[in-house]
């Protein structure tokens, strides 16, 4: 780590760097007001990238620019430079790495770096549990669940693969409305070419289906789902129709309102709407609609209605969307 010794030029054996201030041209509108630190520390970067020079203290350097601006990109680059050129420890970098990725989770540069770092070492492994460790901090964010995705595709080891998808049903567990794990399930199941053992396409639906069910019944308004369950349908060039004795009961307020009281419904494939949940789903109603837009013939006026129920009570923030659906309705019928 980087210790604080104060302004670099204040330090003895950078002396010999001539620092090289930042060109502003003409006096800019908006002038960035760089703390004294940052502008010091910038100044002998310029001046050690035009001498080139590749040694210790510029690892020195680059640290403190990229923990005063972890976004500095070009500091990012220029010390990855510097570490090939000294044939550096890699392990030592990646301690470094722990730290400073946890820190700033959302800075695009930090887990690029990353990348690089474990390309050159080619030892993956560790990477999962660091990347587990890092979702703890922030369950959902994206550069964290896109380096995970990296690694499992670029080094496509079974070993790598083999605990992924309990690793995301566990992630749903401890959040079923989390986006993020619900791509990632994606990813897994239906991207990445994972071996499923002597699964066919068939199995995997039906196991998919069964599990993306059973969670919306948990939270019919999970949107998240119900996306989960469009992409696997759409994936696998698999109608909708096939389930409207699902959708039926989430997308009406009451029991008494659908064509079978749901108390006389004995379906365990269809599991119901959990007690208490709130009905109708929003998202319901447009996948039954869907499927009677596509099926036609009467069923068109039947998504027309469900597609005004919408735009005039439970989805009004859209309203203008669905008006246009149903716009677009009567014209097929004309």
């Amino acid at each position: 780590m980087e210790e604080d010794q104060g302004l670099f030029a204040d330090r003895p054996e950078w002396a010999d760097v001539v620092p090289i201030e930042q060109y502003e041209g003409a006096p800019p509108i908006a002038p960035i007001f760089y703390t004294p630190e940052y502008k010091d520390a910038t100044n002998y970067f310029r001046g050690i990238i035009k001498t080139g020079e590749k040694s210790p203290r510029v690892l020195d350097l680059t640290e403190n620019i990229i923990r005063q601006n972890p976004a500095h990109y070009s500091a990012w680059q220029y010390r990855y430079k510097t570490l090939m050129a000294l044939n550096a420890p890699l392990d030592a970098e990646l301690e470094l790495m722990d730290e400073l990725a946890v820190t700033y989770l959302k800075t695009y540069q930090v887990w690029h770096y990353r990348r690089l770092l474990v390309q050159q070492s080619n030892n993956p492994e560790p990477e999962l549990a660091f990347i587990a460790n890092a979702l703890r901090r922030d369950a959902k964010n994206y550069h964290t669940w896109s380096y995970r995705q990296w690694i499992l595709a670029h080094f496509n080891d079974d070993a790598l693969w083999r605990g992924e998808l309990a690793f995301v049903e566990h992630m749903l567990d401890s959040d079923l409305r989390n986006n993020s794990a619900w791509h990632h399930r994606f990813f897994v199941v239906f991207q990445s070419g994972v071996r499923e053992g002597d699964e066919d396409r068939d199995a995997v639906l039906r196991r998919e289906l069964t599990f993306v069910k059973t969670k919306i019944a948990t939270a019919p308004n999970n949107a998240s789902a119900w996306n989960y369950l469009r992409g696997m349908l759409d994936h696998s060039k698999t109608p909708y129709s096939i389930l409207r004795s699902f959708v039926g009961p989430y997308s009406v307020p009451h029991p008494e309102q659908h064509e079978v009281p749901l108390e006389d419904v004995v379906d365990l494939e269809n599991p119901l709407p959990s007690p208490g949940a709130q009905l109708p789903c929003v998202a319901a109603i447009e996948f039954l609609a869907d499927i009677y837009e596509t099926t036609g013939g009467d069923d068109l006026m039947k998504a027309i209605e469900l597609w005004k129920s919408l735009a005039h009570e439970h989805d009004t923030m859209r309203k203008k969307y669905w008006e246009y659906r149903i716009k677009e309705a009567l014209q097929n019928v004309r």
